[in-house]
């Protein structure tokens, strides 16, 4: 009986809970507009702080009837504001709030709310925007859809401090990029994705943004003047939220972006420069959050070319700004945020990365974020301590990648990273974490650390951290194998005490199967390993490899577009073809094939690289005892080589003189029949013609050439 009657207590229960929010519903139908006035008040305040009350109402329909009394001309200015600041209220509660707001088309009628006479209307419809924009599950896009929004935001910028702030936040949360940056350092402090079109950096800044918000980083208000890029002053103070929210806005729009951050660091606010102002705002006095956002926009116009990586402002100011954000008295997402952004300041800059390591023991201090919180932790607040429990993997994911841009360039820097307390252990852990961000920064610290020849061959081999590397690879996201599989490619250099294992964990079946994978940054990657697997291996592991690619997957990697995918390609038959017993085996089986690509690649339009690469691999098939004769009998590769040798390019003519003297070689069975034929084609008058050759290294080779035509 008890399952019998669970449903309709729950329903009785449901029933109760939403007829004690019906009146409030109710009472926006009554006739008498000054009762509708009354009852939308009184709904604000029984909302706030509610959010059971928030669901009700939305369940009630209260949403609709809201928007319709927004909207009509008819409703007096006080009952318009009363709706948007309920509608913004209602957005305050959960996620599912914002949806249902969202289904019933809110953000259309807010904007449409904004072209009002009525300040006080504007600035609730604003406040409401904002709180939907800032909600992660409303798209960014549904501020560019109106080609007029934008234009009219940057109008409403002057009307009063909250349009400022509101304006300024809604920018900053609806500002993403259109696309992921580079395959180095490729998490960055800010969220990336747009959709096709314009990126949104690109409609703000070509609406006026720099200009119409430079003026608000000032500490007293400004008024725009007539020329663009200098601002002139009228004395009143600014509220420092405002300040707060501009500062964001310029971090945003400059991230990554050349045009944006060449504006601003040219741009004046009463005289003085907008990095200048930036510097100011990195002071102690100043808020922390201040410092954190001057800190970025600094970084991020480093990063776009706008400033110098040793200028004053960047070496004395921002980057030890960033470092002493890192320290344990600051709070969690300080921490965070100050190790995120200094990691992407030295990301691809050595000597930053050389002054960041001596800055207040920055490496030794990092160790701190694998400890927190301590068992005798500081944090009184048990509110605190609960939300840095739950988010104590972010410490890590910052530390691990802030040690990777430490560790990218400098070998005393790794050998101090890698000596920090536990750090491998530390790293085997990480890559194993139940968080992919942890996972991904835990393998991007090992690819810096990788680097290292030494630490190959003692840290990694002691603590077997090819293990996690090879389970990390079995089943992960894309972005993750990426940098696992770069990873991969350092351990399997011939040095490597890592690699015999590697391949004894199946490491070809899995390296084969990515160079099948349509990313393209996979592809390359799993060729190179392959290639660097090659490099003096045995005739077996040369054999899997061929079995596991298949001729097929080989040369549709030959005739992959991708130049990268190429090269690795080609490195890879030049590994698999050297050592005669190995080339004639492999020759036997494939040459056919092999042959038929060697003579499209050369014949295609490639690059000097790639020809001299593809004659490099000639020259290793020359160098067989039977594999030669494929050469040797294929006229068409015989004056392709003859072409290249009297090529204007010195790299093309070596390569060719090296297929040259490994086949008429005379110490060789059958040398002088090939010597013979290769002189009936003209290649002696080539010699002839080289051995007076100004390159040192041409002349040495045709000499040396000829010398086997006198033995």
């Amino acid at each position: 009986m008890a399952c019998v009657l669970e449903t309709p207590l729950r329903m009785s229960v449901l029933s109760e809970v939403t007829a004690s929010s019906r009146h409030y519903v109710d009472r926006l139908f009554d006739p008498d507009p000054q009762k509708v006035l009354q009852g939308v008040i009184d709904m604000k305040n029984a909302v706030i702080g509610n959010n059971k009350q928030k669901a009700n109402l939305i369940v009630l329909g209260a949403v609709p009837r809201l928007l319709y009394l927004l909207q009509q001309e008819t409703s007096s200015t006080e009952l318009r504001t009363e709706c948007a600041v309920v509608l913004g209220s209602l957005a305050m509660g959960t996620e599912n709030n914002v949806k249902s707001l969202l289904d019933c088309h809110i953000i259309p009628a807010l904007l449409q709310g904004l072209l009002s006479p009525e300040l006080k209307f504007i600035e609730a419809c604003l406040r409401c925007l904002r709180t939907i924009f800032t909600s992660p599950v409303t798209p960014e896009e549904l501020l560019y859809t109106d080609a007029t929004v934008i234009p009219h935001l940057m109008a409403l910028l002057s009307r009063s401090r909250y349009t400022q702030e509101y304006i300024c936040q809604i920018f900053s949360h609806c500002c993403k990029l259109r696309h992921w940056h580079s395959c180095g350092f490729k998490s960055s402090p800010q969220p990336l994705l747009c959709a096709n079109g314009p990126d949104h950096q690109t409609i703000l800044f070509n609406h006026g943004a720099v200009q119409n918000i430079a003026h608000l980083l000032s500490s007293t208000s400004y008024k725009p003047a007539v020329r663009p890029l200098r601002i002139r002053s009228i004395w009143v103070l600014r509220s420092p939220t405002v300040r707060m929210q501009a500062l964001k806005c310029f971090s945003v729009l400059a991230f990554e972006n050349p045009q944006v951050s060449m504006t601003l660091v040219n741009v004046l606010v009463d005289g003085e420069l907008l990095p200048q102002i930036f510097v100011k705002m990195l002071q102690r006095d100043k808020p922390i959050e201040m410092q954190l956002t001057s800190a970025k926009c600094l970084t991020y116009m480093c990063r776009a070319g706008a400033i110098q990586t040793d200028d004053n402002c960047i070496v004395l100011k921002a980057l030890p700004s960033l470092v002493r954000m890192c320290s344990k008295e600051r709070l969690l997402e300080e921490r965070v945020e100050g190790a995120e952004t200094l990691a992407y300041l030295i990301e691809t800059d050595v000597e930053l990365q050389r002054i960041a390591s001596i800055t207040d023991h920055l490496i030794a201090m990092l160790s701190d974020y694998f400890k927190y919180p301590s068992s005798v932790s500081a944090i009184t607040n048990i509110k605190r301590l609960d939300h840095d429990l739950k988010h104590a993997h972010e410490l890590r994911q910052a530390a691990f990648k802030l040690y990777a841009s430490l560790g990218a360039n400098d070998e005393d820097i790794r050998k101090k990273i890698i000596e920090t307390e536990n750090m491998m252990d530390r790293i085997v852990n990480g890559l194993s974490e139940s968080s992919i961000k942890v996972r991904l920064s835990a393998v991007r610290c090992l690819h810096s650390l990788s680097r290292s020849v030494q630490q190959l061959r003692t840290s990694f081999q002691d603590h077997a951290v090819w293990k996690p590397l090879m389970k990390v690879l079995q089943n992960a996201p894309d972005e993750v194998l990426v940098v696992a599989s770069s990873t991969l490619c350092n351990l399997l250099l011939e040095f490597s005490p890592s690699k015999e294992p590697i391949l004894e964990s199946g490491a070809i079946e899995l390296l084969c199967s990515l160079t099948q994978s349509e990313n393209l940054a996979l592809r390359v990657n799993g060729i190179w390993a392959l290639m660097n697997m090659a490099f003096q291996a045995e005739q077996k592991i040369k054999a899997d490899i061929l079995q596991g690619l298949s001729t097929e997957q080989l040369f549709q990697l030959l005739s992959d577009s991708d130049v990268n995918v190429l090269m690795k390609t080609l490195g890879l038959l030049r590994n698999l073809l050297s050592t005669r017993p190995h080339i004639d085996q492999i020759m036997s089986t494939h040459g056919k094939q092999i042959m038929q690509a060697v003579t499209l690649i050369l014949e295609g339009e490639h690059n000097i690289e790639v020809k001299e690469q593809t004659l490099c691999i000639l020259a290793n098939i020359a160098d067989g005892t039977t594999a030669k004769e494929l050469i040797m009998t294929n006229d068409d590769i015989l004056q392709k080589i003859k072409y290249y040798m009297s090529h204007s390019n010195a790299k093309l003519q070596l390569a060719a003189m090296f297929c040259i003297s490994n086949l008429i070689w005379n110490e060789e069975e059958g040398s002088q029949e090939r010597q013979d034929k290769l002189r009936d084609i003209g290649i002696v008058d080539i010699l002839h013609k080289l051995s007076q050759s100004s390159d040192p290294n041409l002349c040495d080779k045709a000499k040396t050439a000829l010398q086997q035509y006198l033995a």
